[in-house]
């Protein structure tokens, strides 16, 4: 019979085979840049939106300031651009805003830079997959009710195409990729052919004056849509997270990938935005129709006859399919980041974990289950989610930025000064960009951001100061090694079955001189009489359980692990010098859902003694399979 697990995730891969999860440039584009490229799908939609809701005060005029919106966040492009190459060469080992806080910033800038990643990634799958939902219904209106349902099992089918492996994922995520890139170029030469040779109405946008107030008013919703373009710029820095991942060498490799994925990503949302502003489009957020499948109509004159309609078929299947697949961008570095933070002991060590396939599977896991719970909360409404989407992002720029200026004046180097000046110009930029959108979107959701992301570096230092303690206090243990204690053995029973008998002449083997005695819980009747059940327990005793002592334990409120709990705790406190071994019979039934039937008690015991020092819980299994067969 076929392994379900094996089926679903390949065979298994051993430690030796880490060379085959390499992947090529064309294969790392797809994985780590579908983010950056699909957000060129709602980036200008996002900047036309503040402006369309602007034209009732300050004309239709406002709306041409797109262009030059969209001119400046390619300029910011082009500057993180040249940073993130220097970081990649920098830092081969990957890690990117993470590695460079913590090495020339110090923990805490490390940690906020990790927390702020973290949250960027979640946002991405969730922001992503719904955005590919919104495509969905645009072309399906009828799917709208179920807009949840379909982004929910999108993020299930990504992770599980990311337990898989890195490469697998990569290659069957590099069609739609692909797809979009060359849809959307093709897009973009049919519509400036239109606007060459006059097929096209460009629309004339009349000059805005302004005067007075009207004038920060102005700056304001320049602000305003410059920061929600900047979504444009999410995943930029996905390349430095996963330089590990390329083929050697592969600094050279990542920093090549990086350089393709802007001129891709700046050419095609300069064009989506240069033809919305010329066929004077708009959009409000609750449109039913996203910005891209009306210039896709408007460029293609109409969707009616047969070959545009298959063109624009053509164009927003490949848009669906990179929107909510964009969400591997993040299942590629949200693992990658945890399993380095868990390294450092400021996440729980389960993230350095690597699965069957060579992948950080509870990372993985953990992003999934994140996502989707957005997903449910926010209703897989990609218009909900932005407002909280950038500010954690140019918060993981500005310290990488700010990091790699410290460490060229510190290791200066060839043309270090170039370099600084470099990294210090995207450092500067990114954080006027961050704080304009920390103001802009403040009331709109990125209050989350900012006081979610304090909240985590807290918890990663608490969890870093639990891993120091218990390694200092296991380092002082060590002296027990040398003065070693007493043995108490105690056997919990409820009545005298062949399991219990083999639990008793166990603890005669490990018990300290004969230190061994049994325990039971009785309920009394309404009298206060012992129970039946303990007087022939006791007469049967002597029969089978010869030289072992039985003790009874009173419960009139009918509870078994609290009399048993206090018991212990006085005999620790009468005898500190004894360690006490608590064995427990259990049944072990032929099957898993008989399992189901037996032992509840005994869970909850092993589970309350575990809190308690100088206790050991054994459990000696009792097999029944020639009971059940």
């Amino acid at each position: 019979m076929p392994n379900f697990r094996r089926i679903l995730l390949g065979r298994r891969l051993a430690s030796e085979e880490s060379h085959e999860t390499k992947i090529s440039n064309p294969i790392a584009l797809a994985v780590f840049s579908s983010d950056a490229l699909s957000s060129v799908a709602y980036a200008t939609q996002e900047i036309m939106a503040p402006l369309t809701a602007a034209v009732a005060i300050f004309g239709a005029g406002v709306l041409g300031w797109s262009w030059w919106v969209a001119l400046g966040i390619v300029g910011l492009l082009l500057v993180l651009n040249v940073s993130y190459r220097q970081t990649i060469h920098a830092y081969p080992s990957g890690g990117g805003a993470y590695l460079v806080a913590k090495d020339n910033l110090g923990e805490v800038a490390a940690q906020t830079a990790g927390a702020s990643l973290l949250i960027d990634y979640i946002l991405t799958v969730a922001v992503s997959v719904s955005a590919g939902v919104s495509a969905i219904v645009s072309a399906f209106p009828g799917l709208e009710a179920h807009r949840i349902f379909l982004a929910e099992g999108i993020i299930a089918f990504i992770g599980l195409m990311n337990l898989r492996g890195v490469k697998e994922s990569g290659l069957v995520f590099s069609v739609p990729t692909y797809g979009f890139v060359l849809c959307i170029l093709g897009l973009l030469i049919k519509g400036f052919w239109n606007v060459a040779t006059g097929q096209a109405v460009v629309t004339q946008h009349a000059v805005v004056h302004l005067e007075g107030t009207s004038k920060l008013a102005a700056m304001w919703l320049f602000a305003r849509a410059y920061s929600a373009g900047c979504t444009a710029l999410t995943g930029v820095e996905a390349i430095s997270n996963g330089v590990t991942v390329f083929k050697v060498p592969s600094a050279h490799n990542a920093a090549k990938t990086m350089t393709w994925m802007v001129a891709i990503l700046g050419t095609m949302f300069l064009g989506i935005t240069f033809l919305s502003n010329h066929y004077g489009l708009t959009y409000h957020p609750d449109a039913p129709e996203t910005l891209l499948s009306q210039l896709t109509r408007a460029i293609l004159g109409g969707v009616d006859h047969g070959f545009s309609k298959a063109v624009y078929l053509i164009t927003t299947g490949f848009t669906m399919a990179i929107l909510a697949l964009a969400a591997n961008t993040a299942y590629a570095d949200f693992p990658r980041l945890a399993a380095l933070q868990a390294k450092d002991g400021f996440l729980p060590r389960q993230f350095t974990s690597q699965g069957d396939r060579l992948v950080f599977s509870n990372g993985i896991l953990i992003l999934s289950m994140a996502a989707g719970f957005l997903v449910l909360v926010f209703g897989a409404k990609e218009d909900h989610l932005l407002p909280l989407y950038a500010v954690g992002v140019f918060l993981g720029f500005t310290l990488s930025q700010s990091g790699m200026v410290l460490r060229w004046f510190r290791l200066k180097g060839k043309a270090w000064q170039l370099k600084a000046l470099i990294n210090g110009m995207g450092a500067v930029t990114t954080l006027i960009v961050m704080l304009v959108i920390a103001v802009t979107r403040f009331t709109h959701g990125a209050w989350i951001v900012l006081v979610l992301v304090p909240a985590m570096v807290m918890t990663f230092f608490n969890i870093h100061r639990h891993y120091i303690r218990v390694k200092s206090i296991l380092a002082g243990s060590r002296a027990e090694f040398h003065s070693p204690r007493k043995n108490r053995v105690v056997v919990l029973v409820s009545g005298i079955h062949s399991g219990v008998v083999q639990a008793l002449n166990y603890a005669k083997v490990i018990a300290d001189h004969g230190e061994v005695e049994a325990l039971t819980v009785d309920f009394p009747d309404e009298n206060g009489r012992d129970s039946a059940a303990l007087e022939k327990l006791r007469s049967d005793w002597p029969r089978y359980c010869e030289g072992i002592p039985l003790r009874a334990l009173r419960s009139p409120y009918r509870k078994i692990v609290e009399p048993i709990v206090d018991e212990l705790d006085r005999m620790r406190r009468a005898e500190p010098e004894y360690t006490i071994t608590v064995i427990l019979p259990e049944f072990v039934t032929g099957h898993w859902w008989a399992n189901l039937l037996h032992n509840q008690t005994a869970w909850r015991i092993k589970g309350t003694l575990l809190m308690k020092p100088k206790t050991v819980v054994i459990s000696i299994p009792y097999h029944l399979e020639p009971l059940v067969e």
